[in-house]
């Protein structure tokens, strides 16, 4: 999670961040450096080692996230190419799509679909697309960025209490909020065609503010078939490659490579996993419309015995990142 600019390339970067995190570790690791910049935070509170934390370069909100979101009938849209990757969510019939051409800028937007405020997440560098529910009992939270990384994974705050929240797994990790889980919300990660077929009526999210950021680049470029993951130090699996992906619903998880080669999965518990092509990676060419083709993913199961079929929470990680924190997961491959 490095901070870009527009003029210097993505390895240079990612070298020169990787340098300040090493030179600085000691300082970073210490809630007494951090107290300066999060005096709300209680650090005497957390579940994890504080050296697990790392700086991801940027500070506190200098990754924006989008607060305010602006959205336009699909008729509006003109940038979106087909294959495009957007995370679509319907929920009480509002059907809205935010493309990853502005997530991997932003990483989190807060909203409100239909009548449920939610929180649309993706950290790139572990391509973790998840979105919560940001009610926790009777508050409404909303979440930032803390500019830091845990097993190269975003770490989240919310602006309500200053805790710091794992986006893989929706736990807050340090703070006020310790021991509570978020809600995960069913989302797909689709190509903008297949969201299009599906909702007609849907709306998809534009950016605020059209040259805040280079919407549609890439800045990790190639960074799904480099040799090894971004700032992780952590163990890697040894069935596929770190930077392969793996697609995962509970204590399921196969990988990208077999649910290709299968197309289809049915499982013990009732879960039907398919695979389609058209979707582009948004983690791989400097353009996001050029990516290869990782396809599409639909988790679902019927609500009761010939009842309708409901989409289930899933997701389409890089595998390092789901070995990190899912170790225990047997990995399906080919």
């Amino acid at each position: 999670m490095p901070r870009q600019t527009w003029k210097t390339g993505p390895a240079a970067l990612l070298a020169a961040a990787l340098f300040t995190i090493v030179a600085t570790a000691p300082a970073l690791a210490n809630p007494d450096y951090w107290q300066r910049e999060w005096p709300q935070t209680d650090f005497t509170k957390h579940s994890i080692e504080f050296d697990e934390i790392k700086s991801g370069g940027p500070p506190k909100d200098g990754i924006p996230s989008i607060d305010d979101p602006k959205f336009v009938a699909l008729s509006e849209v003109t940038d979106l190419t087909d294959k495009e990757p957007v995370i679509g969510i319907a929920i009480n019939g509002d059907m809205r799509a935010y493309p990853l051409r502005i997530l991997i800028w932003h990483e989190i937007v807060n909203d409100t679909v239909g009548g449920v405020p939610v929180s649309v997440t993706y950290c790139p560098l572990c391509n973790a697309a998840v979105v919560f529910d940001r009610r926790v009992g009777d508050r409404v939270l909303d979440f930032g960025t803390t500019g830091k990384l845990r097993k190269s994974d975003l770490v989240m705050y919310d602006r309500q209490t200053e805790s710091w929240w794992q986006q893989f797994t929706g736990e807050a990790i340090v703070g006020a909020m310790l021991g509570t889980t978020l809600k995960f919300v069913p989302a797909r990660l689709e190509s903008f065609e297949n969201f299009r077929d599906r909702a007609p009526g849907g709306r998809v999210l534009v950016p605020n503010n059209p040259d805040m950021r280079r919407y549609g680049l890439n800045p990790y470029a190639y960074y799904d078939s480099s040799g090894a993951p971004f700032l992780y130090r952590g163990e890697l699996p040894t069935a596929v490659p770190a930077l392969s992906r793996v697609v995962a619903v509970g204590d399921h998880a196969w990988s990208l490579d077999h649910l290709r080669n299968v197309q289809r999965i049915e499982t013990d518990d009732g879960l039907v996993v398919t695979w389609t092509p058209g979707q582009n990676s948004a983690m791989d060419t400097p353009n996001i419309e050029d990516g290869k083709d990782v396809g599409n993913v639909i988790v679902q199961r019927r609500e009761s015995a010939g009842g309708d079929w409901v989409d289930v929470p899933y997701r389409v990680d890089f595998a390092f990142a789901f070995f990190a924190f899912r170790p225990d997961v047997q990995i399906v491959t080919p």
